[in-house]
């Protein structure tokens, strides 16, 4: 992308781009929830996803109009990827590694076994079509307050939401917590629909972007408490890979239908999909929430 190449290498770049940042969200995804206080580290890491959220476009602002350009700004982001790779290979150079019994690779064939059969569960089902759906209001709604100048206050919204679930995320019910931040989310939206004002609708966005912070860890702690240790990584696979899909497919029809009928299409369109998470949400298995 610095190299400014020809377009169809361009394309090609942001879909390899996308390809190792879903991997990477899915694998630390995976990692963080199942650490001691798993929906705590989820917080905080996707605490992280969102303060990049709410600074990157501002910086990538900065340097776009600088005598840098769009290549300064994608050698900007080379720097942050290659930074990352040395920060993980930091990380987990002492990270514990599962020691296979004896050796005979029974261990590794559950694994795999494990990562189809994880795919056709109820759980990861219904995870997906949640992902989809929130990463479809997330994305719709950033996008289409960052037009009017909200991005940044929806973002940071999220990142506080998160943050808070640093400390007491050990005493809260993960599922209600769930059931409140889409419901209060679902609320808000209606209200900038309804009652349309510039001040009102911004910090209308901040609410929507606290409640709607805390929703991705908490959720993503119950799947992984639903599945078995074998199907995490590809259940939490698949249910990643459904969240990016939404988070592409909602501001595309969104943005079709505004052209057709006006920007207000947004808010109906975020409330049926939190209908969708409601109805997905309330279809997962109840296990209860371990104490170690």
């Amino acid at each position: 992308m610095a190299t400014t190449a020809p377009f169809p290498v361009f394309v090609l770049s942001f879909f390899l781009v996308g390809f190792g940042a879903s991997f990477n969200l899915a694998l630390g995804n995976v990692f963080c929830g199942s650490l001691r206080q798993g929906t705590s580290m989820l917080g905080v890491m996707h605490a992280a996803y969102g303060a990049g959220a709410s600074l990157g476009p501002l910086l990538a602002g900065v340097i776009v109009r600088s005598e840098w350009g769009w290549p300064g700004y994608y050698l900007g982001l080379l720097g942050l990827t290659l930074s990352s790779a040395v920060i993980a290979a930091l990380a987990f150079r002492e990270s514990e590694e599962e020691v296979v019994a004896g050796g005979d690779g029974v261990e590794s064939k559950h694994d795999l076994q494990g990562m189809f059969t994880a795919v056709s569960t109820g759980v990861v089902l219904m995870g997906a079509l949640f992902m989809c759906a929130y990463r479809g209001v997330e994305v719709s709604t950033s996008t289409s307050a960052r037009s009017g100048g909200s991005g940044l206050v929806f973002w940071v919204g999220i990142t506080v939401g998160r943050l808070l679930l640093w400390a007491p995320a050990w005493k809260l019910d993960d599922r209600q917590v769930v059931y409140v931040a889409v419901v209060g989310a679902a609320v808000f939206e209606g209200l900038i629909f309804m009652v349309p004002s510039k001040i009102s609708d911004t910090a209308a966005l901040a609410v929507v972007g606290l409640l709607l912070g805390p929703a991705y860890p908490c959720a993503t702690a119950v799947f992984m408490r639903s599945m078995g240790i074998h199907e995490r990584v590809g259940g939490i696979s698949v249910i990643s890979a459904f969240g990016s899909s939404g988070g592409a497919a909602a501001p595309f029809t969104v943005g079709v239908l505004a052209e057709l009928v006006g920007p207000a299409v947004l808010h109906p369109i975020t409330i049926a999909l939190c209908g969708v998470m409601m109805s997905c949400w309330y279809g997962l298995p109840k296990r209860p929430k371990r104490a170690e």
